[in-house]
C-alpha cells in the first residue's frame, strides 16, 4: 500500500494496478479484462447500476484499461472521489473500486456472455483502426520493427486473431489466473486518504522485479507504403543502461524542445519536418526521432539526423543547448505533482523498477549532470531501426 500525501487537490485518486510479463499468448486477454470488468459487479450487475452509485458519491470517477510499461503489461484501474474533507460522510472509495475489481459479475463460473461479446467488438474496432491515427501508428511500428522478437515489442491490445479464440469461459479462467500471479500494487494519493487493503496471498513482486529482456540491435530500414499526404519517419536508437539522468539530458538536447538540435536543424534550418522531436523510453534504454516530412524528403531528412547524432559524439553541443535542454527536462519533471495520476505513474515505475528516487532526488540527479558525460553517452548511442510510413508526395497537407 503506498500513500502519496499531497495538498492542492480537491480530489482523492486512488488506484490499483496488476502487473504481468508481456507475452502474446496472453496479451489479448489481459486487455479485455479491464473492458468486461468495468460492465458490472455482483452488487452492481450493469452500468446503469455502476453510475448511479458513482453519482451517489458526488460524481466519482472510474477508470481502467491497459499499458505496456518495458517488457510488462499493466491493468490499470482508478478512482477519483472529492476528498472526504469536503463531503459530509465518508464514501467509501475504495471498497467500490475494489468490488469492480475483485468482485464480477459471474453467470456459471464465467463472466456474462454479452458483456465479452460486446467489448470483444470494441477492443476489434480499436485494433483495426489503429492506422486512423499516422504518427501513433509509424511510432508503434518503429517500435514492433525494433523490438521483433522481443516483450515490448507485442501490441498492448493484441490481435484480433486472438480475440476470436477468447469466450466468456476462458477468460474468466484467465482473470482468476491473473488474480493469483499478477503483482498488485496499490496507490492513494490526496490529502485525506483511505487505505487500500487487500486480501493477504503469496508474494508475487519478485515475478516483475528482474532485469529487463536483453535487446538484439536490429539494423532494420523498413518503408511501409500507405496512402497518406504526410511520410512520418520514425528512428528508433538505442542507448547504454545508465545513467538515466544523462541519457534524459541528451534526449533534451537533441529532441526534447523548440532549442533542441532536431527542431532547429532539420525542421527551422532545413524546412525538411512539419515536426522534429525525440522521446526517452527509459524502461527500454531506446530513444525514438519522430518527424512528419514529405516522402521526397527522406533521404535529405537521414542525412541531418544522422549529422546530429554525429555532432553529438564528436561534442558539438553549445552551452545554450545544454542549458535550454536541462532547464526544459527539470521543468517537465516538476510539472508531475500537478497531476495526480503523473505522481502516482512515476512513484509506480520507481517501485515496479526498484529505483526508489524521490521526484526531488531526480532533479537532483539532472542537474548534476555535465555537458562532457552527454557528449561521453553519445558515443554510444546508435541507431538501430529506422521505419518510414511512406506518403504521397503530390498533396503536402498533414494528415
Amino acid at each position: 500500500m503506498n500513500i502519496i500525501k499531497t495538498k492542492g487537490f480537491k480530489t482523492n485518486l486512488y488506484a490499483i494496478f496488476l502487473t504481468v510479463p508481456m507475452n502474446k499468448e496472453n496479451v489479448t486477454f489481459n486487455s479485455l479484462i479491464p473492458a468486461v470488468l468495468r460492465r458490472g459487479t455482483q452488487k452492481y450487475p450493469n452500468q446503469l447500476e455502476i453510475n448511479k452509485k458513482l453519482e451517489d458519491m458526488y460524481g466519482a470517477g472510474f477508470n481502467c484499461g491497459v499499458d505496456k510499461m518495458g517488457d510488462y503489461q499493466v491493468l490499470k484501474f482508478y478512482m477519483e472521489t472529492l476528498s472526504n474533507k469536503y463531503l459530509p460522510q465518508k464514501q467509501n472509495a475504495v471498497e467500490f473500486l475494489k468490488e469492480l475489481i475483485f468482485n464480477p459479475l459471474v453467470e456459471n463460473n464465467a463472466f456474462k456472455k454479452e458483456y465479452v461479446e460486446q467489448e470483444k467488438e470494441n477492443i476489434k474496432k480499436l485494433i483495426e483502426s489503429r492506422k486512423d491515427n499516422k504518427a501513433r501508428y509509424s511510432y508503434d511500428r518503429c517500435i514492433e520493427e525494433m523490438f521483433e522478437g522481443e516483450a515490448y515489442g507485442i501490441y498492448k491490445y493484441g490481435s484480433v486473431e486472438d480475440l476470436e479464440k477468447i469466450n466468456e469461459k476462458n477468460l474468466y479462467e484467465h482473470y482468476r489466473k491473473i488474480l493469483g500471479d499478477a503483482r498488485i500494487d496499490c496507490f492513494s494519493c490526496g490529502e485525506e486518504v483511505e487505505k487500500i487493503e487487500l486480501p493477504t496471498r503469496e508474494n508475487k513482486e519478485s515475478q516483475v522485479s528482474k532485469e529487463l529482456q536483453e535487446h538484439t540491435v536490429k539494423n532494420k530500414e523498413i518503408k511501409e507504403p500507405m496512402d497518406v499526404s504526410q511520410g512520418k519517419l520514425i528512428i528508433g536508437l538505442t542507448t547504454p543502461k545508465t545513467p538515466k539522468a544523462v541519457i534524459s539530458m541528451y534526449n533534451s538536447v537533441l529532441g526534447g524542445g523548440a532549442n533542441s538540435k532536431l527542431f532547429q536543424n532539420v525542421r527551422e534550418k532545413a524546412g525538411l519536418a512539419y515536426s522534429a522531436s525525440s522521446t526517452y523510453i527509459r524502461r527500454k534504454n531506446a530513444i525514438f526521432i519522430k518527424t512528419g516530412i514529405e516522402t521526397s524528403n527522406y533521404e535529405k531528412a537521414i542525412e541531418i539526423i544522422k549529422k546530429q547524432l554525429e555532432d553529438m559524439k564528436n561534442g558539438n553541443i553549445t552551452d545554450d543547448e545544454f542549458n535550454s535542454a536541462k532547464q526544459l527536462v527539470i521543468s517537465n519533471i516538476n510539472l508531475i505533482p500537478e497531476s495526480q495520476e503523473d505522481l502516482i505513474s512515476y512513484y509506480f515505475d520507481q517501485k515496479l523498477y526498484e529505483d526508489n528516487l524521490s521526484i526531488e532526488e531526480y532533479i537532483s540527479n539532472l542537474e548534476k549532470v555535465k555537458k562532457q558525460e552527454v557528449i561521453d553517452i553519445a558515443k554510444n548511442i546508435d541507431i538501430d531501426t529506422i521505419y518510414f510510413l511512406q506518403g504521397n508526395e503530390k498533396d503536402k497537407t498533414e494528415n
